[in-house]
């Protein structure tokens, strides 16, 4: 296999998962968010509790800007986590019972959106 390496600079380099949700949490899907502040949206998972979480992580942390995250169980919407304010680095975590169900997840960051809807079943 032929290519040439191509490294990002730092100021375009993508997020990379943070931790926030915490022990026992595995990066299950994951969409970009492109506009004046690019942003990763992470959902993960808990196999031990079968709860969802998801944050929204900034390329570039700096001056605060308005951010989302939120995580609803497809099947029940009183299950769901929402994270919404001015944030310089990320937004959440925030938790969703979604056991047996599909998720739809959505991040904002400054001036650009992402909505997943019905992923990750099961």
């Amino acid at each position: 296999m032929g290519g040439a390496l191509l490294a990002a600079s730092p100021a375009s380099a993508a997020a990379a998962y943070n931790g926030a949700c915490g022990s026992g949490y595995s990066v299950v899907n994951s969409a970009r968010i492109s506009g004046s502040d690019p942003a990763t949206v992470f959902l993960t998972y808990n196999s031990s509790t079968g709860y969802n979480c998801g944050v929204t992580i900034r390329d570039n942390p700096g001056k605060s800007v308005f951010m989302q995250v939120s995580v609803f169980n497809s099947s029940d919407a009183a299950k769901f986590g929402h994270d919404s304010d001015y944030y310089t680095t990320y937004a959440g975590p925030v938790y969703a019972d979604a056991r047996g169900a599909c998720v739809d997840w959505y991040g904002v960051s400054g001036s650009g959106s992402i909505a997943k809807r019905g992923t990750n079943c099961g």
